[in-house]
């Protein structure tokens, strides 16, 4: 289906010449197709700015490799803001064993190569060349990740702070809106970028620390973080615990003459600048220029869901959030949320199903205590691993309340959560009663979960909680289908070789995964993505939060192996995971019993050789068995039933 194109933000010059501009404000780049929704963040600013009274002009994955396509649009008059889009570029390009992919939903008819590697400080180069002093801001999840410097997994070295590669004025991190916001209306009053220093969630380069406003934390140079992994280690520490809105204090980290001031993050939003936000006049799909061109598939998933809420304090090792979007929760009120429920109702392509109301963690709709909002974030433990926190405020009441009043929309058939449910913070709601309606109104068939590992070991390197929690949760689950007659199923997501896990880890899942009747479709491989604590251990070897060392599967046969165990029952892991067994001392699991996961090898069966001759033709050349899903139970037959009879 196709929208009036001047309902979007202008993509061209014809489109400001319709709407009787001769001149704009702002040039937004971004290195995604242009898909006006809430779901994308240069969509988001665009719109803040918009709503401000400025004029914004959209350029959509330019050509890099031209400074004159830069210039389609004219020169700005403020300045230009660029975004590599809702991906770092080099994760949208290559996967975690570093080959690169050969679509991107991001881009129009999934083609991959329409942005460069690093195009946050690609695109602004080019527009160095195309404007010379035009004040430049970069921003979105690229720049956010990589404002320090920081280990840079395609290349294995530490990269700079992304504010010097890109040659940008400001680099903005975490959640924009109000950074841009005083960025705009500065310069707007006529304010030189280079005494824009002060703004809190942006970064700026400077000659001397002195011109930080704030309180400060210095830590390891660049030059040191290269030379010494000990001091990269406590530098990402130090980076991590100062992401906080309320006790962060800005860093300060040298790059050869110059010094990097990270100012403190910027506060999140209220209740009502969010609804605000999200209620801006978005046309919530792709622009109609990709009509022709096959669409944008990333639309697909958000088309019918609504964000809710921001933030995340789970805190899991690997995750960025805790690195962007910050670990205080904000939410959206009830109102906004159904008027938006409302609005998709009357989409044309609506049949009834909103797909998702959730966030980064779906059922988080208040800080994780009353104490953060005063004091910050605890630096010296998680509120829910390894333990929850006694402090933890787990009530459900409001999230469940909202998803009531969503469902009882006119129109509204179906209210599913995709986005996740954080099971450990479920399994600490006093009442329950959000468990028995998540079960019985918004479940699809399926539910994607995370317990990411069995091992306690490699857990506590994720920031995870123990098995046993998801274990009672799945106990619980079960129950309550059972009780309420459906036929749905849990999804564990699990990631293989994660720093901290070993190869005796990996096989204690593998068995644990057998004794649940499931191995995974898909294999998630840990991705070593800037900034996150997990990526720290991946490079140092060390975990910032103790200092301890760690034990890092990095050779690829050894990730080989560990990935070949999770799907131990597939014929071409057999070698493998026959490899992996004897490499851990688990013969054990080598043989016929139902705890097994391999044959013998031919020969080596025990028993005669009649036995082996039956042995091979069941290892060798045959499809795996179908994988039962959790919540499976064998029919029983009626056959048998009149036999006994």
């Amino acid at each position: 289906m196709s929208f009036d194109r001047d309902l979007f933000l202008p993509v061209s010059a014809e489109d400001m010449a319709r709407r009787g501009w001769d001149f704009y404000d702002f040039l937004l780049i971004t290195g995604d197709a242009y898909v006006d929704h809430p779901s994308f963040g240069p969509a988001i600013i665009g719109r803040v700015l918009e709503a401000e009274g400025f004029r914004v002009g959209v350029l959509p994955q330019p050509d890099w490799r031209d400074p004159a396509a830069f210039a389609a649009l004219g020169r700005p008059r403020l300045g230009v803001l660029i975004s590599a889009g809702n991906l770092d570029s080099m994760v949208a390009h290559y996967t975690a064993a570093k080959k690169r992919r050969h679509d991107d939903a991001y881009s129009p008819g999934r083609r991959a190569g329409l942005r460069p590697d690093r195009a946050s400080a690609v695109y602004s180069n080019r527009v160095r060349e195309a404007f010379g002093d035009l004040p430049i801001v970069i921003g979105g999840l690229e720049a956010s990740l990589r404002r320090f410097a920081h280990y840079d997994y395609w290349e294995d070295r530490v990269r700079r702070s992304i504010l010097f590669d890109a040659q940008a004025d400001i680099l903005t991190y975490g959640m924009g809106e109000l950074a841009t916001r005083e960025i705009a209306a500065r310069l707007a009053a006529g304010t030189p970028v280079s005494e824009i220093t002060d703004v809190r969630g942006t970064c700026v380069a400077a000659r001397y620390p002195g011109l930080c406003a704030y309180p400060r934390v210095e830590v390891p140079s660049f030059e040191e973080v290269s030379a010494s992994r000990e001091a990269y280690a406590r530098a990402n520490m130090t980076e991590y615990l100062e992401h906080d809105a309320a006790s962060g204090r800005a860093v300060i980290q040298k790059h050869g003459g110059q010094f990097l001031i990270v100012n403190p993050p910027a506060r999140p939003l209220t209740t009502r600048e969010m609804d605000q936000v999200a209620e801006l006049p978005y046309v919530r799909e792709p622009h109609p220029m990709y009509d022709a061109l096959g669409g944008v598939p990333a639309i697909e998933e958000v088309r019918f869901s609504i964000t809710h809420n921001r933030g995340c304090f789970g805190a899991c090792n690997f995750c960025s959030l805790a690195f962007h979007q910050g670990r205080t929760v904000s939410c959206r009120s009830h109102a906004s949320v159904v008027r938006e429920a409302e609005l998709l109702t009357r989409h044309p392509g609506f049949k009834g199903y909103i797909h998702d109301v959730g966030g980064p963690s779906a059922s988080f709709r208040r800080p994780s205590c009353q104490k953060q909002l005063k004091h910050g974030m605890c630096r010296d433990r998680a509120c829910l691993a390894p333990e929850p926190c006694p402090n933890l405020d787990a009530d459900h009441t409001d999230y469940m309340q909202l998803l009531r009043k969503v469902r009882a929309v006119p129109g509204v058939k179906k209210v599913f959560i995709r986005s996740g449910i954080r099971f450990d913070y479920l399994m600490r709601d006093p009442g329950g009663e959000f468990f028995t309606d998540l079960v019985q109104h918004h479940i699809s068939g399926q539910l994607k979960v995370a317990p990411e590992h069995c091992a306690a070991h490699t857990l506590d390197c994720m920031g995870k909680p123990h098995i046993e929690v998801y274990e009672k949760f799945r106990e619980k689950y079960q129950k309550l289908n059972r009780r309420y007659g459906k036929e749905q199923y849990l999804v564990p997501y699990l990631i293989s070789s994660h720093p901290g896990c070993t190869l005796a880890d990996a096989v204690a899942l593998a068995e644990w995964l057998n004794r649940q009747g499931h191995m995974p479709e898909q294999v998630q491989d840990f991705y070593p993505t800037p900034g996150t604590l997990a990526t720290c251990m991946w490079y140092t070897g060390l975990d910032p939060r103790t200092m301890e060392p760690v034990f890092v599967p990095r050779a690829p046969h050894d990730k080989a192996l560990q990935r070949a165990l999770m799907q131990w029952r597939r014929p071409q892991n057999r070698k493998l995971v026959l490899e992996a067994l004897h490499r851990t001392g688990r013969e054990d699991l080598i043989g016929y019993g139902k705890r097994c996961l391999v044959r013998p090898e031919k020969g080596n069966a025990p028993g005669s050789a009649r036995q082996d001759k039956k042995a091979a033709p069941r290892t060798e050349g045959r499809e795996p068995r179908p994988v039962r899903k959790e919540g499976w139970a064998r029919p029983k037959k009626a056959a048998k039933k009149k036999r006994r009879a």
